[in-house]
C-alpha cells in the first residue's frame, strides 16, 4: 500500500494495492500489521456505512471529549472528503485538506483524533465507509459550520443539501475552547 501525507500532518491518504483481472478486483481495506508497519498503529471499535445522493454535504463533524479517529473510504460513487485541524494550539489550527475518494480510485483517508471531518457527494449516489477508533458518544457529538469563511474550504457544491444540525453548526471561532481538542506536540 502507498501512504501519502497531506498538508495536515497526521492526515494521510492510503492507496491499497489492488489486484484485478477480467473478473473484477480485490484489495485489503484494512490490515492491522500493514498499517502498523506504515506508522499507523490503529484500533477500530466501530464501523459505519452511509448512503447519500448528489449534492449532500455531511459535516464538519467531530467528538469532544472522547474523540474519534476515522479511516474513511467510498464503496460506491465519488465524494470530496475534507479534514480540518481543530486542535487548540496546533500549528495548523483551522487549516483543511481535501481528497477525492471514489469507488474507482479506492483511496482511504486517515483522519486522526482532533480533526473535524466532512464530505460532499459529487456522483449521483455515494456509499461511504467509516472505521472509528472510539464509539459514537452523543453528548460529545459536535460540529463546525461547513462554510466557515475563516476556514475557507473550497467545496465543489454551491448550495448543498444539509441536515438541520449541519446547517446551524457554529463557526470555529464561536466554539467554546473547552469544546475543542488540545494539540499535543509529537
Amino acid at each position: 500500500m502507498k501512504v501519502t501525507e497531506t498538508r495536515l500532518p497526521g492526515c494521510v491518504v492510503i492507496e491499497p494495492r489492488v489486484f484485478g483481472d477480467e473478473r473484477g478486483f480485490f484489495y485489503e481495506s484494512w490490515n492491522a500489521q500493514r498499517f502498523a508497519d506504515a506508522g499507523l498503529d490503529l484500533r477500530f471499535v466501530q464501523g459505519n456505512v452511509s448512503s447519500s445522493s448528489r449534492g449532500v454535504l455531511r459535516g464538519l463533524h467531530y467528538q469532544w471529549p472522547n474523540p474519534q479517529g476515522k479511516l474513511v473510504s467510498v464503496l460506491e460513487g465519488e465524494v470530496y472528503d475534507v479534514a480540518v485541524d481543530i486542535r487548540r494550539g496546533s500549528p495548523t489550527f483551522g487549516r483543511w485538506t481535501a481528497v477525492m475518494l471514489t469507488a474507482d480510485n479506492k483511496r482511504h483517508l486517515w483522519i486522526p483524533e482532533g480533526f473535524a471531518h466532512g464530505f460532499a457527494v459529487v456522483s449521483e449516489r455515494a456509499v461511504f465507509s467509516y472505521m472509528c477508533t472510539a464509539l459514537y458518544d452523543a453528548p460529545a457529538d459536535a460540529g463546525i459550520r461547513w462554510n466557515d469563511a475563516a476556514i475557507g474550504i473550497d467545496w465543489p457544491l454551491g448550495a448543498p443539501q444539509l441536515s438541520p444540525k449541519d446547517a446551524t453548526a457554529p463557526f470555529l471561532a464561536d466554539v467554546p475552547p473547552e469544546r475543542l481538542p488540545t494539540y499535543a506536540a509529537p
